[in-house]
């Protein structure tokens, strides 16, 4: 009899460590299915803040793009554009001079005129 006790709670027992086992198993599976789930939705997440980051900037873009063309339209307005574009060249040439030691100018340097004609002869040709 003892004997038949001492080997139902050996059974018993690797049942039970058995089933420990398992338990455990199975914990640790669900565990790496959560993460790898909240994973997901992190990086779903993040796509969709980047989408809407996106078209909000070009919404935003094409929306100042819209603003320039009507003032630009409006009375006066290719003068504001040319006196910007003036003022653009003058800012980028002073650049030039002050970081290289060696300068390629036009000859028409010292006719200020002649610096904004050409700068705004582009936009001119343009429209």
């Amino acid at each position: 009899m003892r004997a038949k006790r001492e080997k139902r709670a050996m059974i018993a027992e690797s049942e039970g460590q058995k089933q420990a086992k398992i338990n455990v198993a199975e914990g640790d599976k669900q565990e790496l299915i959560k993460r790898s789930e909240g994973e997901m939705q992190r990086r779903i997440n993040e796509a969709e803040g980047k989408a809407k980051e996106i078209e909000r900037v070009a919404s935003a873009t094409a929306n100042g793009i819209r603003q320039i063309a009507n003032a630009i339209g409006d009375k006066h307005g290719s003068d504001a554009v040319n006196l910007r574009i003036a003022e653009q060249y003058l800012t980028e040439f002073g650049k030039l001079a002050s970081t290289n030691n060696t300068m390629i100018i036009p000859s028409d340097l010292s006719d200020i005129a002649g610096i904004i004609a050409s700068a705004t002869s582009v936009f001119k040709k343009t429209q």
